[in-house]
């Protein structure tokens, strides 16, 4: 009677005895088992991305842009703010400018907003304070504006001059003092955020009054809650649709509307089913692999039994039954697919992690896939 141990021993030494056979089927379950692990960890690995993208790109914000010029203006932003569950507004306005520190001068879109925007888009600041209502000729810069745009650092304090040609073709310039730097945003492969590292922003009462304009391009409003949001968009929606005159049979036309709308719900729903189809080829090229390795596996297996048909008739002739055969083999299989495994893991996380490092995603490895794995 062959027992547990005695199977270890015999297949240790069938495996070191045949070790480019073993080697082959090893390198199988390597690469099925390291294909499900990486695939499936960046399939969660974008799931837990793009929910963090929506995160940093604003909280709850309803975003609303004219489709034509001079169309919003103090009327449009009151009646906005006015509507029931919105808890905070910043009008939106951008112009290009050519803005000089120093000896340098670029050529750089400003972005007029008021103080709300601070709160509605996350903006966090790395230095300095934000804007507020009485706020005139001062700014807030983007990082890479601060650090990486001109040939000096800019910091806290500095003063830069911003130079507009105006729809009359005057050239207006103005001192700007900078009162504080954006927080660099987070590396990634897709862009995130509504406000940037090369946004310049300044109040958007100072840009119409140097433009000698009082209109917006946009608004960008905070719901009270990601709960009824949608809610909340279609009250503002009937409500501009009103204002507009637009007519009842074409309230749900947005073609027939002169401006069109977004919100945080809407992109979430974009984002979720990019994020699920990724997920889904992902898991089914790892699945492709597991099955592809998996049959290879069962080749060498079978190719094995038949290479060692001798072997099995001098075990016979030794007194081995037919049930110690088979669990010579089902251990030397267990053993093969226990390294296999464990080196599949190793060079599953490992290559999931570096790619999700490459591309600025939170690394994530569900342990109970791993243990499946």
């Amino acid at each position: 009677m062959v027992n547990i141990v005695q199977s270890m021993r015999i297949a240790a030494g069938s495996i070191r005895s045949a070790k480019m056979r073993s080697i082959l089927t090893t390198l199988g379950i390597v690469i099925g088992v390291a294909a499900v692990i990486a695939n499936v960890s960046l399939g969660a690995s974008f799931n837990q991305y793009f929910a963090d993208l929506s995160l940093d790109a604003g909280t709850n914000y309803i975003a609303v842009f004219g489709k034509e010029p001079n169309l919003f203006y103090e009327n449009e932003m009151k009646l906005i703010d006015n509507t029931p569950g919105i808890v905070g507004i910043s009008p939106f306005k951008q112009k290009s400018a050519e803005v000089a520190y120093y000896s340098t001068s670029k050529h750089i879109e400003i972005s007029g907003v008021t103080k709300d925007i601070k709160e509605i888009t996350n903006i966090e600041l790395e230095e300095g304070s934000f804007l507020n209502d009485k706020d005139k000729y001062v700014t807030v810069i983007g990082h890479d504006i601060a650090y990486d745009k001109f040939d000096r650092t800019i910091s806290t304090q500095n003063s830069i001059d911003i130079t507009f040609r105006t729809n009359d073709g005057n050239i207006i310039t103005r001192k700007f003092i900078v009162k504080g730097i954006i927080e660099k945003s987070k590396e990634s492969f897709i862009p995130s955020g509504a406000i940037g590292d090369n946004d310049i922003l300044i109040p958007a009462s100072t840009l119409n009054e140097i433009l000698g304009e009082n209109d917006y391009s946009a608004f960008l409003a905070m719901a009270s809650s990601l709960d009824t949001i949608r809610e909340t968009d279609e009250k503002v929606d009937k409500r501009l649709a009103r204002h507009f005159s637009v007519p009842t049979r074409d309230m749900d036309n947005n073609d027939a509307k002169p401006y069109f709308m977004s919100n945080q719900a809407e992109d979430l729903d974009g984002l979720g089913r990019l994020s699920d189809a990724l997920a889904a080829l992902l898991i089914s090229v790892a699945l492709i692999a597991l099955v592809v390795g998996s049959i290879g596996i069962m080749n060498i297996m079978l190719v094995t039994v038949t290479e060692r048909t001798r072997e099995i008739g001098i075990m016979k002739s030794l007194g081995f039954t037919n049930s110690n055969v088979l669990l010579l083999f089902i251990v030397e299989s267990i053993v093969l697919s226990v390294i296999g495994g464990l080196l599949g893991i190793v060079l599953g996380v490992t290559g999931a992690y570096a790619v999700q490092m490459l591309m600025g995603m939170p690394p994530v490895f569900p342990v109970e896939l791993i243990l499946v794995g």
